[in-house]
């Protein structure tokens, strides 16, 4: 009779099809949440350097426009020089102290999820083991445990500020500028998302392909490997090799297509963008012609995008 696995959110068996983003990070709260201080800490050093970040561009451009004219740049003030290095300095040391402060937070996320799975493994019924698919186990392992760090450094590290970023910029932009630079912004910001999100979900089936044909292709080569006396007694080694081939030549495929769509994926984004920057750079150099702009507002809303 086969034995029962217990229930683990780890370790659900929904379908791939079924899973969502973001019910696997809500499945990641609990390891991350082991090391709360650390978290709020590691959010708190993530703020800063948002912030951080974000004042650069503000002290830049007072810096542009004390140099407006030969007379005024020999009375720069030295204290806006010194607080434009503090700050990019400050946002490289608050960056760096939440990766310190995480570090210990993620690698535990993947400790606590790889042995899990390894027991999960071992409850699991005799038929499975016999297939000796120990290549493509063993890869789909270390490519999960892989995907943890990185589903965690992209939510936490590039989505989370991100949306900081977004939220103090438009901010900004809406309070100083006129409101066409906020609307420039959004749909900018809008193209960008919707863009990337469909994209993304059409691309999952194609890593998928490339994750399932890398394993078949490992899972080929370790049985051979592991059955070497047999292969050498019935002199298979050419049979294998075809074999193994045939299976790495549907990974080439699939890896091929992988990389060419996202191609397509990076240069859609950076149109988006591209496109946005053209359309505030332009308001602005006319706002500087009118004189409702100076030369270092020209450079922060640039920067901003």
């Amino acid at each position: 009779m086969r034995r029962s696995t217990p229930s683990s959110p780890a370790l659900d068996q929904r379908p791939p099809a079924d899973t969502h983003v973001w019910l696997t990070v809500n499945r990641l709260v609990p390891y991350l949440w082991q090391y709360k201080w650390r978290v709020l800490l590691a959010l708190s050093c993530l703020v800063a350097a948002k912030l951080a970040t974000v004042a650069v561009p503000l002290v830049f451009k007072e810096m542009i426009d004390g140099l407006d004219s030969a007379q005024q740049a020999l009375s720069l003030p030295a204290l806006l020089l010194l607080l434009y290095g503090a700050l990019r300095f400050s946002s490289a040391l608050f960056t760096e102290l939440r990766e310190i402060l995480f570090a210990r937070v993620t690698q535990r996320a993947v400790r606590q999820i790889a042995l899990e799975v390894f027991r999960h493994l071992h409850q699991l019924s005799l038929r499975f083991h016999l297939h000796r698919e120990t290549g493509g186990v063993s890869r789909d392992i270390e490519r999960g445990s892989r995907s943890i760090a990185n589903l965690i450094s992209y939510t936490l590290y590039s989505i989370l500020p991100t949306l900081i970023e977004i939220g103090l910029v438009l901010a900004i932009l809406f309070a100083r500028y006129d409101r066409i630079f906020v609307l420039i912004a959004l749909a900018s910001l809008t193209i960008y998302v919707v863009f990337t999100v469909k994209v993304s979900n059409w691309r999952i089936n194609i890593r998928r392909k490339v994750n399932e044909t890398d394993s078949a292709a490992n899972t080929r080569a370790i049985d051979s490997l592991i059955n070497y006396e047999t292969v050498k007694y019935f002199n298979n080694e050419e049979y294998e090799a075809r074999r193994y081939d045939q299976r790495m030549q549907d990974w080439e495929d699939a890896a091929t297509r992988s990389r060419v769509s996202l191609s397509w994926l990076n240069l859609g984004q950076q149109l988006s963008i591209a496109l946005g920057v053209t359309a505030m750079m332009w308001r602005a150099a006319s706002g500087v012609v009118d004189g409702t702009m100076t030369i270092g507002d020209l450079v922060l809303v640039n920067a901003f995008l």
